[in-house]
């Protein structure tokens, strides 16, 4: 229930620290998936024979109707009213169908005709897409009943941050050192298992988020409850519009998403350590050893949002992230990259390997710092308009953030195509060219740099630090309190 802090009436509700670790676990279960379909391209590729810029091409698009069905289903969770509250039906379902895609997807393009291949493979991507919608919108827009304590709503970062440590790193080094040793390579056995491994376990973490959020997805902790204004489709572009806090945060979180699936790409991975270093199965052997010291910039980013805030905590770690990566492309190309390497470890593999660290802990995680700054800009909508609207400023949020960071696909495709590969994507052992170099150079350290320096930008017009959260709350607590005490009266 509610708790009083502070002085006068300000109010905040707040969260058991297990509820906080089990509902962080729906962003991993979705982001299980993301996982899986990063190696996508090699499927449609290498197994069903699809063409690169065509594949890229499709998921680019793909990402941008991502982007499109997110407001339609921000609209349905803030609509929804069941008696299993508005978000868990939501989360399970979305899950479900995010099963399905893949099962589709895998087992039934590669033996389809040829002229049916790439339509069976959109509508598949397309079901995918709508899963996905439902389930991460979810974990945006029930950060706003999880908790609007401003100690506890970073505490959110640590557990999304450790989650996605455990998948993304330690997932690469399973594919890397593990599966493709197996299998020989991305073929059909290699996504068979794979896959396998991510439905059950992202199913696992949906019960376990379900569990999460169960005893606060009630109606009490719904904006300002029964004073909540009526929700209508309309109303989406006046939120745009009037929400600078959320422009600004979808810019930056958008330029740092694209950064984040650029860096994390498949191919962008065999480019730098299969090919740049020669080595790819040094991806998985240098995650391993960055997985704890990621971690610990995660902790520390939160530690620090804990003693100012979110925003000054997200300024940090960009600016961490974006001189890190700069000294790592100056190193690359002072050095022969092929001297980095773990049997044959010297200086340049320790200065590597620090900046690597410190740079894609810091520099990732603006991902789980803006997810409770969402919560923030809406509760700040609630304050200015009455709205409360947490599936609606969540998938805004999304849309715009998709529709830029779909870019990510077709960026690397062309970009490959512009250094001669047309028909497929640079593989394992491939020559280390000069056009080759630059590029994956670009891809691997540029294009992130690129995209933290818009989030500072984003930052300078961001206004909802500390000071002006604790207006927000006390104000939205006063509201509360006096509808109470006209309750009472009337009773």
């Amino acid at each position: 229930m509610a708790n009083n802090v502070g002085e006068g009436v300000q109010q905040y509700h707040s969260a058991k620290l297990w509820q906080i670790g089990f509902f962080a676990l729906n962003n991993t279960a979705t982001n299980m998936y993301m996982f899986i379909l990063g190696f996508v391209s090699y499927y449609a590729t290498g197994i069903a024979g699809l063409a690169v810029v065509v594949v890229s091409t499709v998921l680019t698009a793909m990402r941008a109707f991502d982007g499109i069905t997110d407001p339609i289903i921000g609209f349905v969770i803030d609509k929804t009213e069941s008696r299993f509250g508005k978000f868990r039906p939501m989360m399970i379902l979305g899950n479900v169908i995010l099963a399905s895609s893949i099962i589709l997807m895998y087992s039934i393009t590669h033996n389809l005709p040829e002229s049916l291949q790439l339509i069976f493979f959109i509508a598949s991507y397309a079901l995918y897409v709508i899963g996905y919608s439902f389930q991460t919108a979810c974990t945006k827009g029930a950060q706003t009943v999880l908790t609007n304590h401003p100690k506890q709503r970073p505490l959110f970062a640590v557990f999304d941050g450790v989650y996605n440590a455990l998948i993304f790193t330690g997932g690469q080094i399973f594919v890397a050192s593990y599966l493709v040793n197996k299998h020989g390579g991305f073929t059909m056995s290699l996504f068979i298992e794979l896959n396998g491994y991510g439905i059950i376990l992202s199913g696992i973490f949906t019960f376990l988020a379900v569990l999460g959020i169960w005893a606060k997805d009630r109606k009490e902790f719904f904006g300002l409850a029964e004073m909540t204004e009526k929700i209508r489709f309309r109303d989406f572009w006046p939120v745009i519009k009037e929400n600078r806090p959320l422009q600004m945060l979808v810019l930056a979180a958008s330029s740092d998403k694209l950064s984040f699936s650029v860096m994390n790409h498949a191919v962008v991975a065999v480019m730098l350590f299969g090919i740049l270093l020669g080595d790819y199965e040094l991806s998985g052997q240098i995650s391993a050893i960055i997985l704890v010291p990621g971690i610990l910039t995660t902790i520390i980013a939160v530690w620090y949002a804990r003693k100012t805030d979110l925003k000054k905590s997200l300024i940090m770690s960009t600016w961490i992230g974006i001189i890190s990566f700069s000294l790592l492309m100056v190193l690359l190309l002072m050095i022969d990259p092929t001297t980095i390497s773990l049997s044959n470890f010297g200086l340049t593999t320790l200065i590597f390997i620090i900046l690597y660290a410190i740079g894609r802990g810091f520099g990732t995680n603006s991902g789980a710092i803006v997810i409770p700054m969402i919560a923030d800009v809406s509760d700040y909508e609630t304050y200015k308009t009455g709205r409360y609207v947490p599936g609606m400023m969540g998938t805004l949020f999304s849309f715009v953030d998709k529709l830029i960071s779909s870019a990510a696909p077709a960026l690397i495709g062309f970009s490959v195509a512009l250094i001669g590969y047309r028909s497929e994507f640079p593989e394992i052992g491939e020559t280390l060219t000069p056009s080759l170099y630059g590029m994956t150079l670009f891809l691997a350290f540029g294009v992130p740099i690129l995209g933290w320096i818009v989030t500072l930008i984003a930052m300078k017009f961001y206004k909802l630090d500390k000071k002006k959260m604790e207006g927000i709350q006390e104000a939205i607590a006063e509201i509360k309190q006096k509808a109470e005490e006209r309750e009472t009266k009337v009773i």
